[in-house]
């Protein structure tokens, strides 16, 4: 299960992209959220590792 918030960012002539993505976590059981700032070809490789 994954949430995605993207947000175009700009430094310079770099365009980023930031991903947030909810895992859950083994020992407790509780989700948390887990946030990269990357290019935006990366965002769906980042979405789909778990």
């Amino acid at each position: 299960m994954a949430k995605k918030s993207v947000a175009s960012l700009q430094t310079g002539s770099k365009r980023l992209t930031k991903a947030i993505k909810m895992v859950k976590s083994p020992k407790s059981g509780a989700y948390t959220f887990v946030e990269a700032i990357m290019a935006p070809e990366e965002v769906n490789d980042f979405l789909n590792k778990k």
